[in-house]
């Protein structure tokens, strides 16, 4: 089985001007760009952002047989007009299937779509997919809608009826003075965002309308969930009057999604398998980003509590499962 990282970025080398205020490269040499957003710098990339050679070179050197691909989540453009959202999409959706074009076996793109209108969304998934992306990436959040609005609820129906593996990432994370130091943003607001909306998935109800085909994966570990189910569990029982409105309590549904393994510790990743189970667990990196793990699936390759089918379960077993090429 080959070893497939599920959490993996891209970043053309260019795009069309999508209009003020939206991202725009900056590019300062062959090797290096800025993405900006306005006048602001967003994240410095290097080339194995679009590069394939460079990314294949990275993935011989340690170990990884496939990447999936998806777009870095300032390009989702959730606050556009639907119209303008979805036309940023088909520009990035596109470039991604050039950047994965020199080896379509290892290389599997996952697409963006306007998830603020889920008609367009839908139709967008369903180009991409006729297209060759492999599945889709989406924000876990549009605005202060969660995963259980209404339009988000369709489109994840849709995903399942259409066998499209959905990958959730956190993005637009709030800000304040608190937050705007040490890159606080990532580093509690990640996985609180994710937290968030796994609880609204749960909370909302979601996880009783949409059927047990949907493929689902929560970057970042499911953020901070799975170390607090047992509080979410002892809420829902203490307090049925505001929590109780899932069919059940938290836990009864872990066997419903999956989450990556970027959690950078062995008693971190095995608390995340002790919780999800050993079959909920897919190997993630976050490259080529700085905060990312490497070399990749380092933790997994070396946790001492992991049986040796465990292993090849979260190295690419369960993403062979979550992908549906097995």
């Amino acid at each position: 089985m080959a070893v497939i990282d599920v959490h993996t970025h891209y970043v053309p080398r260019g795009w069309p001007e999508l209009g003020p205020g939206l991202p725009w490269l900056r590019l300062e040499s062959e090797r290096d760009a800025t993405i900006m957003v306005g006048s602001k710098e967003f994240r410095r990339i290097r080339h194995d952002s679009w590069d394939a050679e460079a990314r294949l070179s990275d993935m011989d050197s340690e170990g990884v047989g496939v990447q999936v691909v998806s777009p870095t989540p300032v390009f989702f453009s959730y606050g556009a007009s639907p119209g303008e959202a979805a036309k940023i999409a088909r520009i990035f959706n596109d470039l991604a299937l050039e950047i994965c074009a020199p080896d379509p076996a290892r290389f599997l793109p996952f697409c963006q779509v306007p998830l603020q209108d889920p008609d367009l969304a839908c139709a967008e998934v369903d180009r991409c997919l006729a297209a060759g992306h492999r599945g889709v990436e989406i924000g876990n959040h549009v605005g202060d809608s969660d995963l259980d609005s209404a339009g988000t609820v369709t489109f994840l129906q849709h995903c399942a009826s259409v066998g499209a593996p959905v990958f959730v990432h956190p993005w637009d994370m709030p800000g304040s003075p608190r937050l705007n130091r040490w890159m606080a943003q990532w580093l509690t607001g990640m996985p609180a965002e994710t937290h968030l909306s796994i609880l609204a998935l749960v909370l909302g109800g979601v996880l009783d309308k949409v059927p047990p085909s949907l493929r689902l994966c929560f970057a970042h570990g499911g953020g901070s969930f799975p170390f607090w189910v047992g509080r979410m569990d002892n809420a829902w029982h203490g307090r049925p009057d505001v929590i109780a409105t899932s069919e059940h309590p938290p836990s009864h549904y872990l066997d419903r999604f999956s989450v990556d393994s970027v959690v950078f510790s062995e008693p971190a990743l095995r608390l995340l398998v002790d919780t999800m189970g050993p079959e909920r667990v897919l190997l993630g990196s976050d490259y080529p980003y700085p905060l990312g793990e490497r070399p990749v699936g380092k933790v997994i390759r070396e946790a001492s509590f992991l049986s040796d089918d465990d292993r090849a379960r979260l190295l690419g077993g369960n993403a062979a499962q979550f992908l549906g090429v097995v």
